[in-house]
């Protein structure tokens, strides 16, 4: 029982004030709540009883929580299973997208960013509000945790997301005024998780907090350079301390020149907390777990950097291929065998971040080229920008859809031959090989699922 711990009772009413205490502490002892986000670039389910989240244009909350790894358009990138209150920050990137008009292509670093729910949000956020003109360079340090935001970021399928692994450090140094806004989603003392991470209570303590600010302001000072004069810093935390919130946005206005920003403040939707320099959500007045957020603009005139001299890689001879592929303009980058497909208007962008830090993924991985032959990458299924005439449309039962998913056999009615984009209800899942009497799968080993289907 937090509530026992008098330090964090403490804490939290430094944070919150102490009228509000009993309310939290009561909604910490209850179930969390289940929401989900929905890809507006793809089709998707409905959800019986599910009411929006009021800060998120594509947000739901659930009546109850679905076997979500048994539902196929789980796995063709339709929706991503995200606390609501971690919604709030794709709110506040929204508010900035509408004020801050930066010059194009926009760019944006989500530094912290596995395991991709604020990726996701933004990537649709920026689609929309720059017209599929933008880069959204997404970092995970943690090598550990790469693998799991590679995958929701090609779930969702956006082109213009590159998955990158490297230190805030190695951003402020190589890329130094380069990007229009950062997010920067800190680890944090995870007290805003109390009600589903057990390990988060149990390690709890006053000098963790005191540690994880300490670190905090490393990672601000760290990345620092790497925003554009202008450029706006997104902080965000799952605690509820001043600390690590409150405390450090000062920090940072103190030490880094930054100027402290308040969008959409006056139209505030109901339940979020205003603080001194951000916006609080806490269990017991919002639905979700707890989620701090404040807006950083960078006062220094530091000329926004253009990449040049860059090397994009060996591109020749795949344009017409691709062209038949991809409803946008791209550029062909091969990489040994592998074809990719990088948006051509941030393609010069996306080689310079290559240059500067570890990229893991970047553009479409379109498929591999094996002698004559171009096999396609399961990659490619889940990408927006694919054509609807680039492959034979074969849309299947959920049953026949989840044999697929879990990389059992199947048959196709269809007997024609060659590759055929498998679906269900209009949502591409992945590619089969179609040999008449059999279909080899192209789906990846790593993805499929491992639960009974029966």
């Amino acid at each position: 029982m937090v509530s026992a711990n008098d330090v964090f009772v403490r804490y939290l009413a430094e944070a919150v004030g102490a009228g509000r205490v009993p309310a939290v502490l009561g909604a910490l002892d209850r179930d969390p709540s289940v929401s989900v986000r929905l890809n507006p670039y793809k089709r998707h389910p409905d959800f019986p009883g599910s009411r929006p989240v009021p800060w998120s244009r594509y947000g739901l909350m659930l009546a109850g929580r679905p076997v979500f790894t048994l539902d196929p358009f789980f796995h063709g990138g339709c929706y991503y299973v995200q606390d609501s209150s971690s919604m709030f920050v794709g709110y506040m990137l929204r508010q900035v997208l509408e004020t801050l008009a930066p010059a194009s292509p926009v760019r944006v670093l989500d530094l912290c960013a596995s395991p991709g729910g604020k990726t996701t949000d933004a990537a649709a956020s920026l689609r929309e509000a720059s017209g599929g003109n933008f880069i959204l360079v997404s970092n995970e340090v943690i090598r550990s945790r790469v693998p799991a935001l590679a995958e929701n970021a090609a779930l969702w399928g956006d082109p213009a997301v590159t998955v990158t692994n490297a230190d805030p450090a190695e951003f402020g140094a190589g890329l130094e005024g380069f990007f229009d806004v950062i997010l920067a989603d800190v680890p944090c003392s995870g007290e805003g998780m109390f009600r589903k991470d057990a390990d988060a209570v149990s390690q709890w303590s006053a000098a963790n907090v005191e540690h994880c600010a300490a670190r905090q302001r490393r990672i601000l000072s760290d990345v620092w350079p790497a925003l554009a004069g202008g450029g706006v810093l997104i902080y965000s935390t799952c605690t509820f301390n001043i600390y690590e919130n409150d405390g450090n946005v000062a920090w940072a206005a103190r030490n880094l020149g930054a100027e402290v920003l308040y969008p959409g403040r006056e139209t505030i939707p109901e339940g979020v907390i205003p603080t001194e320099y951000g916006f609080s959500l806490v269990p017991g007045f919002v639905e979700g777990e707890g989620q701090y957020c404040a807006v950083l603009r960078k006062t220094s005139p530091q000329a926004r950097k253009v990449p040049g001299g860059t090397r994009p890689g060996r591109k020749d001879g795949h344009g017409s291929l691709l062209a038949e592929l991809f409803g946008i303009p791209v550029r062909p980058v091969v990489r040994g065998d592998l074809l990719k497909a990088v948006p051509e208007n941030i393609a010069d962008e996306t080689a310079f971040v290559a240059e500067k830090v570890k990229v893991v993924s970047s553009g479409c991985a379109a498929g591999t080229l094996k002698g004559k032959d171009f096999i396609p990458d399961a990659d490619l299924a889940l990408d927006i920008c694919l054509r609807e005439d680039a492959f034979r449309r074969v849309d299947v039962d959920r049953r026949t859809a989840l044999s697929f998913l879990h990389r059992d056999a199947i048959v196709l009615d269809d007997r024609e031959k060659g590759y055929a984009l498998i679906c269900h209800g209009g949502v591409p899942l992945g590619f089969v090989k179609n040999l008449g009497n059999r279909c080899n799968s192209l789906h990846p080993m790593e993805r499929r699922i491992r639960m009974s289907i029966d």
